[in-house]
C-alpha cells in the first residue's frame, strides 16, 4: 500500500486564523502570549495565548452558531480553511474522505456550564436543551463533517497532550484498513476559565508557570499519486508514529528515547537525517525528561529545535497537532527535502510518551 503524505494543512492559532499568520509567527519566533483581561478571563492565569477576535459567528457564520462552543468553532474553521485551499474537488466524493479530530474533553466550558445549570435551576431539567450537544466529546468532529459535507469515517480521539499524534496514528490506520481514500486529521482546543482552573489544579508549581494557549491544526493525508492529479505537492511523508507508557516520571526519558529510536529504525533513517525537532516542552520535570530522551536517541546530531510552547503557551490537546504544523511551516513551501526527517514529540503527565517521524517525500 502506498505511504501517506501530508499535502495540505491549515491552522487556527493565537497568531490568527489561517495558515499564513501561523507561518509568519512561527518562522519569526514571535511570541503570541499576552496579558489576559481579568474581567473577560477570570482565573488563575495572568497571561495566555488566545486566538485574536475569534468567534463562531465571525468565522463560521451566524446561522446555527448561537450555541456553538469555542472548540467546535475552532475545528470547523480549521477544516473549512483547508478544504477551501484545496478546492471544491476535494469533497466531490464525500464518502471517500475520513475525518479524525482530537480533543481534550470536548468543550470543558460547555460541560461545566450545562452541569451548573442543572444544579442551580428551579428543576434539574430546566436547562437549555440546545446547549446539550456541546457537552458531547465528538461535537467538534461531527459539526466539522456536517458543515463541510464529509461523509466518510468520523472519529474523535482524546489523549491529553499526545492527542494530535494519536489522531495522526489513527488516521494512518483508518487508511491502511481501506476505510477511506483520503483523511483529514488534526486536533483543537479552546481556552476558557473552566479549563484554566482544571489545568491549574492538575499541575505542579513549575508547570503552572507555563501559560495556556488554544487553537487547532488540520492536515490532509493522501498518497502522492492522489495528490498529483489536483496539483498538490507532497510536503512530508509520515514515516512512523510510536507510543509507550512509563510508570514514574523518571522513566519518561528512556521511554521516549525508545520511541524515537524505533521510529528511526522502522523508517531506515539515522539520527543525522533529523533536521527539525518539535518537542512538547511545556515545563516542569517532564519537559526535562523529554529533552534528555530526545538527546539520548539522536546522540551527536544537531537538529533545529522548534519550541512552540514558548511562543503560544500550552495548547493541551491541540499542542502536538500545532507542533506538526510548525514543522511544516519551518520546512518551507516545498516541505521537507528528500533525505531529511523531522521529529514531533510529547510527554503526557498521565504516563505516556509519543513521537511522529516525518520525512521528505
Amino acid at each position: 500500500m502506498s505511504p501517506l503524505t501530508l499535502t495540505a494543512w491549515s491552522a487556527v492559532s493565537p497568531y490568527g486564523v489561517g495558515r499564513e499568520p501561523f507561518h509568519t509567527g512561527v518562522t519569526s519566533g514571535r511570541t503570541a502570549v499576552t496579558a489576559l483581561d481579568p474581567a473577560a478571563h477570570p482565573g488563575p492565569y495572568e497571561r495566555g495565548a488566545l486566538i485574536p477576535d475569534f468567534s463562531a459567528a465571525a468565522y463560521v457564520g451566524k446561522k446555527g452558531t448561537r450555541t456553538m462552543d469555542r472548540e467546535t468553532a475552532i475545528a470547523v474553521t480549521a477544516v473549512g480553511r483547508l478544504i477551501a485551499a484545496c478546492g471544491a474537488a476535494l469533497t466531490e466524493r464525500p464518502g471517500d474522505i475520513g475525518l479524525v479530530l482530537g480533543t481534550g474533553s470536548g468543550s470543558v466550558q460547555s460541560i461545566m456550564d450545562f452541569t451548573r445549570d442543572s444544579l442551580t435551576g428551579e428543576r434539574p431539567y430546566h436547562v437549555d436543551a440546545a446547549r446539550f450537544p456541546g457537552t458531547v466529546m465528538n461535537r467538534a468532529t461531527g459539526q466539522s463533517a456536517i458543515r463541510h459535507g464529509i461523509k466518510g469515517p468520523n472519529t474523535t480521539v482524546a489523549g491529553g497532550a499526545l492527542t494530535g499524534l494519536l489522531a495522526l496514528s489513527y488516521a494512518l490506520r483508518l487508511y491502511r484498513g481501506g476505510h477511506c481514500a483520503r483523511v483529514l486529521c488534526g486536533a483543537a482546543e479552546e481556552y476558557s476559565t473552566q479549563r484554566a482552573w482544571l489545568e491549574w489544579q492538575g499541575r505542579s508549581a513549575a508547570e503552572r508557570k507555563q501559560p495556556l494557549g488554544e487553537g487547532g491544526a488540520v492536515f490532509l493525508l493522501e498518497t502522492e499519486d492522489a495528490a498529483r492529479a489536483p496539483g498538490r505537492a507532497p510536503l512530508a511523508r509520515v514515516h512512523a508514529t510510536r507510543f509507550r507508557a512509563f510508570h514514574a516520571p523518571g522513566d519518561a526519558r528512556q521511554a521516549l528515547a525508545d520511541c524515537v529510536q524505533d521510529a528511526l529504525k522502522s523508517a531506515g533513517a539515522d539520527a543525522g537525517s533529523v533536521r527539525i525537532v518539535a518537542p512538547l516542552g511545556t515545563g516542569g520535570a517532564l519537559a526535562e525528561q523529554e529533552r534528555f530522551g530526545i538527546g539520548d536517541a539522536l546522540g551527536t546530531a544537531q537538529p533545529e529545535w522548534l519550541r512552540l510552547s514558548a511562543l503560544i503557551g500550552d495548547a493541551s490537546a491541540a499542542a502536538t497537532a500545532l507542533q506538526t504544523a510548525a514543522v511544516l511551516a519551518a520546512a518551507g513551501p516545498g516541505g521537507l527535502a528528500p533525505g531529511e526527517t523531522a521529529l514531533v514529540t510529547g510527554v503526557e503527565r498521565d504516563g505516556t510518551v509519543g513521537c511522529a517521524l516525518l520525512g521528505g517525500a
